[in-house]
């Protein structure tokens, strides 16, 4: 079993040939699923609409989009609605049997939303704000999941969570592919981006142990931390291995997966 994150970084430079027919490959011999990202298509649409789009920064560094009432329903329009199902059709195209589904759907995805998060301002302050209609997973129901791999479909899942007053919540991408990937009890998550690997003070790092990667999480930029942070997450809930590699190189699925790029980040 294999979990696969497409970055929204891959999505907005448009899935290459080589990527699609990669994942048609492993399709073909393991159960996949796929879970995608697309943030920017997010904000692009927010702010043709008239949205402005605002973004925040924890104390930890990790920056994150701050989704009131109307930004959530944008965000699950363009996720669950356009990128799913451009994706879904470009596999289709190829003959992998795909279904779209968000993490609303069979309640797949439950999180906990947010009452107030905190956040430091443009001066370096710590403010306390409210919490918007972003989410932190709570359970995973990996039924429907079950129920479409047994008989051979990959599901495409966009992140998009229920909340417990069952509003549409705003869960990191990353994130929930690690807490999927844990919950299936899969062997491998890979997080496919637009870049090799981790970086390190301008040097790229093939392999992590746990301890080595959570301590890390601080250190490393913004984007990259919350897939240092999701594998972190994996690996502790069962998952054997997590790969952050790069979407743009021959093979990408297959390389990652072999280990010939990528940091791979295992428990020892």
């Amino acid at each position: 079993m294999i979990v696969l994150k497409i970055g929204g970084d891959i999505f907005t430079k448009g899935l290459e040939p080589r990527l699609l027919e990669d994942v048609k490959r492993v399709q073909s011999r393991e159960r996949l699923v796929i879970v995608h990202g697309g943030g920017d298509e997010v904000t692009d649409i927010a702010e043709k609409l008239g949205k402005k789009q605002v973004f925040v920064t924890s104390p930890g560094g990790m920056r994150s989009r701050y989704t009131d009432e109307e930004t959530v329903e944008i965000y699950t329009m363009v996720m669950a609605g356009k990128i799913n199902k451009v994706i879904v059709r470009w596999l289709l195209s190829l003959g992998v049997p795909a279904v779209g589904l968000s993490g609303v759907d069979g309640a797949l995805l439950r999180a906990e939303r947010k009452k107030r998060i905190i956040i430091v301002d443009e001066r370096n302050r710590k403010r306390i704000i409210d919490g918007g209609f972003t989410g932190r997973i709570t359970k995973v129901n990996t039924a429907v999941l079950e129920v479409l791999l047994e008989k051979g479909y990959v599901p495409v899942v966009a992140p998009v969570a229920l909340g417990e007053e069952n509003e549409f919540l705003n869960v990191d991408a990353d994130r929930a592919a690690g807490q999927i990937s844990g919950a299936l009890r899969a062997e491998t998550v890979v997080f496919l981006t637009d870049v090799e690997g981790v970086y390190l003070k301008g040097e790229y790092v093939r392999k992590l142990i746990l301890l080595e990667a959570e301590r890390l999480i601080p250190k490393i930029g913004p984007g990259m931390d919350k897939k240092v942070l999701a594998s972190v997450e994996a690996l502790k809930s069962g998952v054997k291995e997590a790969v952050i590699s790069s979407g743009f190189v021959e093979k990408p699925l297959t390389n990652a997966l072999n280990h010939k790029i990528g940091t791979v980040i295992t428990l020892e």
